[in-house]
């Protein structure tokens, strides 16, 4: 068929649609028909038909068609497609096989004009320009924009449409976009999009505000400007596996901003797929969590850690026993449990400040972290209490080494500003799983460990033992015995008489307590004292021990001399309630009308040594109150001599084991002497204990000991007995009474 073809030109219209407008594709023919078959042309170039043979120029024709960039199509007489631009495949999904020479209606379940509308149009040569909604045979469905240019052949009408542009279903689509932008450029939290190639294409200004990375600084840049130092390249590598894997990472990493400060975000990445599944876009979003974080860490820090030396508090600790219980169970290797406490510390803490106390503190947790692995878990329990996790252990021995070293390392001398203190520790060990298995367990073994080796001298380690466990079962079942004891009136009081040397008067008792167990009979004060100081139930068993010997102090000042007195011992914990002790007790004085001269109190050297705020004003206040002080075992203890001033101690009791040996010319008269001596120099009376021959009473009378007392003169006996005793009783020397 020989083809004219006559001038062609096509326009590219604004707004990004390109649309080809064929003013003039004809061949003179026979008929009458406007337009026939049709060939394309490049610009405004007229070809002869006689010089371009025809399949160049159906291959002129294919390459336009495939080149030209916008959604082009072109359809035969019965709608199917001859051509189709690769716009138009990639915006509908389909393959070039997939399409040529089938037909329109077997693509598409609608066609945005009815082709009886398109042929009544066309036969005037109109080009139509139509909106409709397309529905494609896959599904989904879109608002296209067609520009439909119509051809003739052999009296039928076909088509060459150019798809401008696929519109989304949405009658607000600028308005959308609109609000995209106010989105982005408005969003409080940094945005950033990447291309495909993972280089930032745009950010908006929460970004720049966040990072302190202006728009120009990053453009073109990869996102990896921001790392910090705080992940390593695995971290960044799963970051991208999930990225690449899913499209999209969720999660919390430390950035850093443009002047090197490291900041924390919350981020989400998402990429945006093109039709095809390629990459087109991936947006981050994320904001600055720092202060949070900052946050949640001092939140943390002051839930598990200790606030003086930085180790694991109580808390974090019984965490870390946890899980060293659990992996020591897995790996079937033992775990050892250090219980240290510091000896001597609280002297340190109470001469040279607290502040000096804490210094010490911090110096002695540096010291422990330093003797043990770093495997290993160091905690403060509080005050001067520290627990060490020795985990994975080939034997025993291992972590006796270990204790022994931190024994050492802790009995060196802390410069500690100014000063230089000396303190030592005492360490319990237990394992575990050959003691206990159990948290509970294994904090009571270690706990009963420290306290035998403080028993033993301190400054030494004491491994668990089952007998440790026997005893503290016995010292359970004791306390909640003792509980009850003064409601039972399982309490008993008895007095042993004072007597003046010189005289054989006796004028003065001392009070002792005793309990009459139901089931296990008399328990000695020895055993049940130091448990009711321990569990502070001292306080009740003092206060009613107070109350009974006023009583009878009363009666026996009425009864045998005005000046009769009563000595109570005090027990150095009693001072540190005032409110329940001494002030209760001067109330009760007056409340039954005894004056406080016929009371003694008894204290140890002990207390003096910790004359804390506390034992010095309740001191001073039994001396306002007329009550005078003993101070009992003179001689065993360590105190300085001057405190028997500051105090104003009236009476200085010598210890028994002094007196138990004494002889003429020995060291134990020697120093009997010497304490009556610097006594009396002072003012201060001297009572001599445990005498129980005629010789030690000789001795001491010679040597001018003011009072005794023992079995040499009587045990200590009920009240009823004691007043037989007061009236049988004439002179020195005369028969000793018995209970």
């Amino acid at each position: 068929m020989n083809q004219s073809v006559a001038d062609t030109h096509f326009d590219v219209v604004k707004d990004n649609r390109m649309l080809v407008n064929i003013t003039s594709l004809s061949r003179k023919s026979e008929t009458t028909r406007p337009y026939e078959t049709h060939g394309i042309a490049h610009g405004n170039a007229e070809l002869k038909q006689e010089e371009i043979a025809q399949p160049k120029k159906d291959a002129l024709l294919r390459h336009f068609v495939e080149s030209v960039p916008a959604a082009f199509a072109i359809l035969d007489t019965e709608m199917r497609y001859l051509a189709v631009s690769q716009r138009f495949l990639a915006d509908h999904l389909i393959s070039e096989n997939d399409l040529i020479g089938r037909s329109h209606y077997d693509i598409f379940q609608e066609t945005p004009l009815s082709w009886r509308e398109f042929h009544k149009r066309g036969l005037a040569g109109e080009t139509i320009r139509h909106e409709d909604p397309l529905s494609l045979s896959g599904g989904g469905a879109d608002v296209v924009r067609w520009d439909i240019k119509p051809w003739f052949e052999a009296g039928k009408i076909g088509g060459i449409f150019i798809f401008s542009e696929i519109v989304n279903n949405n009658a607000n689509n600028e308005k959308e976009l609109q609000l995209a932008a106010m989105v982005f450029h408005g969003c409080g939290e940094a945005m950033m999009i990447t291309d495909a190639g993972n280089r930032i294409v745009a950010v908006n200004p929460a970004f720049e505000r966040i990072t302190g990375y202006q728009n120009k600084d990053v453009i073109g840049q990869n996102p990896s400007l921001l790392n910090s130092d705080r992940h390593d390249s695995a971290y960044y590598r799963a970051i991208g596996q999930a990225i690449h894997g899913t499209g999209r990472w969720q999660g919390e990493c430390w950035n850093r901003r443009q002047n090197g400060e490291i900041f924390s975000v919350s981020a989400t990445v998402s990429t945006l797929f093109n039709s095809d599944g390629s990459v087109h876009r991936r947006v981050a979003i994320f904001s600055d969590i720092t202060h949070k974080k900052e946050a949640e860490k001092l939140i943390w820090q002051q839930a598990n850690l200790d606030s003086l030396t930085g180790l694991p508090n109580r808390r974090l600790f019984r965490e870390h026993l946890s899980q060293e219980i659990r992996i020591a169970r897995q790996a079937d290797l033992p775990l050892a449990l250090m219980f240290l406490d510091l000896d001597g510390f609280k002297y340190v803490n109470d001469t040279l400040g607290h502040d000096v106390g804490d210094i010490l503190l911090v110096e002695a947790a540096n010291r422990l972290q330093a003797c043990v692995r770093k495997t290993d878990h160091v905690a403060r329990l509080g005050g001067d209490e520290f627990t060490v996790i020795v985990s994975n252990l080939p034997d025993s021995a291992s972590v006796e080494r270990i204790a022994r070293n931190i024994l050492k390392k802790l009995s060196e001398p802390f410069i500690l500003g100014n000063e230089v203190a000396y303190v030592s520790a005492s360490i319990g060990i237990t394992l575990c799983p050959n003691d206990a298995a159990e948290i509970e367990e294994l904090l009571k073994n270690a706990d009963q460990a420290m306290y035998a080796a403080k028993q033993q001298g301190r400054n030494r380690l004491c491994f668990f033992t089952q007998s440790m466990q026997e005893a503290a079962q016995v010292k359970r079942r004791l306390v909640n015995d003792l509980r009850d004891a003064i409601e039972r009136n399982e309490f008993q009081l008895v007095y042993q008489p004072i007597v003046e040397l010189a005289t054989g008067i006796v004028r003065k008792a001392e009070v002792l307590i005793r309990w009459n167990h139901p089931s296990r009979g008399p328990i000695s004060p020895a055993e049940f004292i130091p448990v009711a100081e321990e569990t502070g139930m001292i306080h009740e068993i003092g206060e009613w021990v107070f109350r009974e010997a006023a009583d009878q102090a009363l009666q026996w000042k009425n009864l045998h001399h005005p000046e009769f007195k009563v000595s109570i011992n005090m027990s150095p914990v009693q001072f540190r309630r005032p409110d329940r002790d001494g002030a209760a007790w001067a109330d009760y004085l007056d409340a039954i009308g005894l004056p406080g001269k016929n009371i003694v109190i008894e204290i140890t050297e002990g207390l003096l040594l910790d004359a804390s705020p506390e034992v010095t004003s309740q001191l001073l206040a039994f001396r306002e109150k007329g009550i005078t002080i003993a101070l009992d075992d003179f001689g065993t203890g360590y105190s300085s001599l001057s405190y028997l001033k500051k105090f104003s101690i009236d009476y200085l009791k010598i210890d028994q084991s002094f007196v138990r040996s004494l002889a003429q010319d020995n060291d134990d008269m020697v120093l009997c002497e010497a304490i009556i001596v610097m006594a009396h120099k002072l003012g201060i009376k001297v009572i001599a204990e445990g005498v129980e021959t005629e010789k030690q009473r000789s001795l001491l009378t010679t040597s001018g000991c003011d009072y005794a007392q023992g079995y040499f003169f009587s045990e200590p006996v009920f009240a009823d007995k004691f007043d037989a005793y007061i009236e049988t009783r004439t002179h020195v020397g005369e028969h000793i009474f018995y209970i």
